[in-house]
């Protein structure tokens, strides 16, 4: 793996992280202080992260490739983003019913999920949200 390559993947991740940190302290939020719904708060915590890590991986992550067009850009980045979190889902659910005493530890199945959703989060942000000439 090239060095660039190398820089971004772990910046992504860092990123991935912080972003994780703000969506559960504004689901946490939303739903203790705000009297959200359980759903609604996770909708509007989950946007909030994902605009968080549009702008930071934006910044830190993939400078170079930043589009000039920033709307645009911001909506390729939901795109991905959104579909990451349905694979994310996808597969938790999928290791579930190919391993049903995985119930009793569901982190198993978290981490699976969350790993794959990762891998397609990055190709994705790195070939289509942050393109440049789009």
């Amino acid at each position: 793996m090239s060095s660039v390559l190398s820089v971004q993947v772990w910046r992504f991740a860092v990123v991935g992280a912080l972003g994780f940190g703000v969506d559960a302290l504004v689901l946490t939020g939303l739903v203790r202080a705000g009297g959200y719904g359980l759903y609604e708060a996770r909708l509007l915590s989950f946007a909030v992260a994902v605009t968080v890590t549009w702008v930071l991986n934006r910044r830190f992550t993939f400078r170079q490739r930043a589009s000039r067009d920033r709307s645009s850009e911001y909506g390729r980045y939901f795109i991905v983003q959104g579909t990451g979190a349905l694979i994310n889902l996808g597969v938790y659910a999928a290791v579930l019913m190919a391993w049903p005493v995985l119930a009793a530890w569901p982190v198993l199945p978290l981490a699976v999920g969350s790993g794959a959703a990762m891998v397609f989060n990055f190709v994705g942000s790195r070939y289509f949200a942050y393109c440049p000439n789009a």
